[in-house]
């Protein structure tokens, strides 16, 4: 992918200022116009993105609109939705001391944003925060990832043709396009990818104090109790899991199972495997590939620790790697030192459930938790725990809920999206108090004459 030049970005960045001080892109007519265009573009592009997406991973049409254009459709219809409630003034209560002022909440847009987004879902994940930032009412560059590129070509010809460049553009390249982008003085950043760039990209930020929005990523523990329905775990958990091959931020990294059901769980887990793939899985058409060589090379090299359990092939040239298990993992394995981000599971034991909670909070916090075994025990683990999200009983759920927040905490993320959310993340909450001058209380002023009195209302 050709990098952008600094020059053509600065120019972009410059008009897109140029055009949000006109305020046209404030009005809610003018935001709900622009989200109802993106709506139609998508639906009039689904067919392509689909193409584009088995092109650049492997992905089934079904998997794809599963997974990026019913998600970015609905959040859409959310805003649509929402949005004049959203964008309302709310008048909130105002203390007696501040009498006969009145108090409002005023959401207004933040400015310019920057988005950029990671291969793993290049569509969902680059049109997701931008319907955030169209319903706040801000102006837009956007910057998809250069290891998918047909994915990403096919997004900047769908934004090029329907909005204008000083409204909402896209600018390609790799790291050096990025490092200009970072350096730049947004209004928010929004950044979705690994913890290691995130630190970049917010480093970067604090030159400027620009806010960001960081989605990261993370070991999810996958913990099985004793209690759990094994057969719906399993299933459960490779569903989760083996979507899009595991790159997914959300997958369950590695399973904490309990050793009275251990050995039932992964085998049933392996019967899954082709249950849903079938016995051939690589030429399973809904089985996705590993994004390029570098990765290949990685997910091989965490195989060498451990028990495999089932699965281990490797085809470098057709970028499969199997869904594999892998039994009798120490803490101290290369695989659970870092986010797997590939089809491959590893599974540690526990005795007693006091250790899974231990052992979580050692470690960074994940940006998901996913529990199966009773509610009861369920909410013992999640109080004693932090996640940027949970299941209890499932796996990837909460991202398919437009109503909850998503995002990490710590490590696996700052600011949280989706929904509401996302209207608020790109949006200004500013305060307002109005006084009436029709009365003017002497007892806030100096010499402060009625302190004594003011002292019994504040």
């Amino acid at each position: 992918m050709k990098e952008t030049t600094e020059n053509t970005i600065l120019e972009l960045i410059g008009s897109q200022k140029i055009y949000f001080s006109t305020h046209q892109t404030k009005t809610i007519h003018f935001r709900l116009n622009q989200l109802k265009k993106l709506r139609q573009v998508v639906v009039q592009n689904q067919k392509k993105i689909e193409e584009a997406l088995w092109h650049d991973l492997h992905k089934s049409a079904e998997e794809a609109y599963l997974t990026e254009i019913s998600i970015v459709l609905s959040e859409i219809d959310k805003h649509i939705k929402n949005l004049k409630n959203w964008a309302k003034p709310k008048r909130v209560s105002t203390p007696i001391h501040l009498f006969p002022s009145s108090s409002q909440t005023v959401y207004e847009p933040l400015g310019v944003a920057l988005i950029v987004a990671p291969w793993n879902y290049p569509f969902q994940l680059l049109f997701n925060p931008l319907i955030g930032a169209i319903s706040a009412g801000c102006c837009s560059v956007l910057k998809p990832s250069p290891d998918t590129p047909i994915v990403a070509k096919l997004m900047e010809q769908m934004i090029a043709e329907n909005f204008d460049s000083s409204y909402i553009t896209v600018v390609q390249g790799g790291r050096e396009t990025n490092a200009v982008l970072f350096s730049q003085r947004f209004d928010i950043m929004f950044f979705t990818g690994s913890p290691k760039v995130g630190k970049v990209v917010m480093q970067a930020a604090a030159e400027n104090l620009t806010p960001v929005v960081l989605e990261l990523g993370g070991k999810s523990p996958c913990v099985v109790d004793a209690g759990a329905d094994i057969e719906v775990a399993a299933k459960r958990i490779v569903w989760g899991k083996l979507l899009n091959a595991g790159q997914t931020c959300i997958a369950p990294d590695y399973i904490f199972a309990h050793h009275s059901i251990k050995n039932e769980l992964l085998d049933k887990i392996a019967h899954q495997f082709k249950s849903m793939y079938g016995d051939n899985i690589k030429q399973s058409r809904f089985y996705p590939r590993i994004i390029n060589e570098k990765a290949m090379e990685r997910l091989a090299a965490l195989l060498k620790q451990g028990t495999i359990h089932t699965g281990g092939e490797i085809d470098f040239k057709e970028k499969f790697i199997a869904p594999t298990i892998i039994d009798n993992v120490e803490p101290h394995f290369s695989i659970m030192q870092e986010e797997i981000f590939g089809p491959i599971l590893p599974v540690m034991t526990f005795n007693k459930i006091e250790e899974v909670p231990d052992y979580i909070n050692k470690n960074e916090k994940p940006l998901a938790l996913y529990y199966f075994g009773t509610n009861a025990a369920a909410k013992n683990v999640l109080e004693k725990t932090s996640s940027g999200g949970a299941c209890i009983n499932d796996t990837l759920m909460h991202v398919g809920n437009h109503n909850l927040p998503f995002g990490g905490v710590g490590n696996s993320g700052i600011g949280k999206y989706h929904g509401h959310d996302s209207f608020l993340a790109f949006s200004n909450s500013r305060g307002v108090v109005s006084t009436p001058t029709w009365i003017d209380l002497p007892v806030k002023y100096v010499p402060f004459k009625y302190f004594k009195f003011l002292k019994k209302f504040i």
